[in-house]
């Protein structure tokens, strides 16, 4: 597979909306392919199409335990549920950070690579994870929602909790 240029802020198609994926086909796999290993390789726990300069509405996450990789296509958000803030970054914006407040639990209604029409619930980690993906399919940027910075130095602060 390819390792593909991640997009950097502030590239204009960070912040548009994406158009829907409308063909299930090898050009498509082959998509997810790269991505993922795009993001295996930029040390990343997700990645949405925009990102790597795609106008689409798909995007991977693995944030490395038993969920595996998930791969959202045409995602949308059907329930959501409690509230979590925690730490935040970006490929798109390195050595970024900041604080978050998202829902904890989420239940998401996706296509996989075959087309089929799936739904799935996710919470703690994977539900941010997800949901940070999902916003980047709408031209939304984490940074919109950032509620406190965080620096380089308190960043080692929060790695050793």
């Amino acid at each position: 597979m390819a390792i593909l240029p991640i997009v950097m802020h502030p590239d204009p198609i960070l912040e548009k909306e994406c158009e829907k994926a409308t063909a299930f086909d090898k050009k498509l796999k082959k998509l997810l392919n790269n991505m993922y290993d795009t993001m295996i390789e930029a040390d990343g726990v997700g990645l949405a199409a925009p990102q790597v300069g795609v106008d689409l509405q798909v995007a991977i996450v693995d944030i490395g335990d038993d969920s595996g990789t998930i791969e959202l296509i045409n995602p949308e958000i059907v329930e959501s549920d409690g509230t979590q803030t925690d730490l935040e970054g970006c490929l798109s914006f390195p050595g970024l950070y900041g604080e978050v407040t998202r829902p904890s639990s989420i239940k998401v209604r996706t296509y996989n690579r075959k087309g089929k029409l799936v739904e799935f619930k996710a919470k703690d980690f994977l539900a941010r994870a997800i949901q940070h993906e999902i916003d980047h399919l709408h031209g939304v940027l984490f940074t919109t929602k950032i509620e406190k910075y965080i620096t380089e130095e308190e960043l080692e602060g929060y790695e050793a909790e």
